[in-house]
C-alpha cells in the first residue's frame, strides 16, 4: 500500500528522482525505501553546510539557509539549500550539490520547482537561480525559462499519476542502475527479465 496519497504534498526532491528515475522516484517516495552510498553520503556532506537554519549578511543581500518552502497551487513541499534576498529586491536560490560543474536537468527542475514555490510565497519573479557544484566550487547559473517551469508541472502531473496508480514503475535498467544507491532494492536486472518473459509468453501464447 502506498504510504501517500495522490493529494498529499508532493516533496521538492521527489522531481529530481523522477526525473532521474521514475522507479526509483517511487521506491523513495512511495514505498519509503532508501540506502545511502559513496555518492548520497557525498551529498549528506555537502549538505550538511546548508542544513542548520539560519541566516547571514552578504554584501548587497540577506542569505537566508534551509529556508521551507510551498506551493498550494501545485502541491509541493520543501526547502531551499541557500535564498539570496538582494538589496535590489530580486530572489536568487542555490542548490548545493556534491560533484563537478555540469548540467544536469534533474537538478535544473528541482531548482525551478523550488523558484516557483517562493514565487507564489513571496509573489516577486524568480528568473535565475545556481546550482552549486561542490567539487569545483563553482556556481551554474540556471534560468528558470517558461520550457523548464512546464517541466516542473508536466513531472508533478506524473508524479501524482504514479502515486494513483499504486504500483513500482518499470526499471530503467542503464548505465544510471549502476551508481544508485537502491540497486539492491530494486534488482533492475532481474525485474527486467521477468518482463520480458512475461512479453514472450504473452507472444507465444497469443491468439491467432
Amino acid at each position: 500500500m502506498a504510504s501517500i496519497e495522490a493529494d498529499d504534498p508532493i516533496m521538492i526532491s521527489a522531481l529530481e528522482h523522477y526525473s532521474y528515475c521514475p522507479r526509483q522516484c517511487a521506491l523513495i517516495h512511495i514505498e519509503q525505501a532508501f540506502h545511502d552510498n559513496i555518492h548520497t553520503m557525498r551529498g549528506h556532506a555537502v549538505h550538511r553546510q546548508v542544513d542548520e537554519p539560519g541566516w547571514e549578511a552578504q554584501p548587497g543581500a540577506r542569505a537566508e539557509r534551509a529556508l521551507p518552502v510551498w506551493s498550494d497551487r501545485l502541491g509541493l513541499i520543501g526547502k531551499c539549500d541557500i535564498v539570496e534576498f538582494r538589496a535590489d529586491g530580486s530572489v536568487y536560490l542555490v542548490e548545493y550539490k556534491h560533484g563537478g560543474k555540469r548540467v544536469k536537468l534533474h537538478d535544473d527542475l528541482q531548482l525551478c520547482a523550488q523558484a516557483l514555490c517562493l514565487e507564489e510565497m513571496t509573489g516577486k519573479r524568480i528568473d535565475r537561480g545556481a546550482i552549486y557544484h561542490h567539487s569545483s566550487r563553482r556556481r551554474r547559473e540556471v534560468a528558470m525559462t517558461e520550457e523548464l517551469r512546464k517541466a516542473v508541472e508536466e513531472i508533478v502531473a506524473e508524479i501524482r499519476a504514479m502515486i494513483a496508480a499504486g504500483h513500482l514503475p518499470p526499471p530503467v535498467n542503464d548505465r544510471r542502475c549502476k551508481e544508485c544507491s537502491l540497486k539492491d532494492t530494486c534488482q533492475p536486472t532481474a525485474t527486467a527479465a521477468v518482463g520480458a518473459l512475461h512479453d514472450l509468453r504473452a507472444g507465444l501464447f497469443k491468439p491467432d
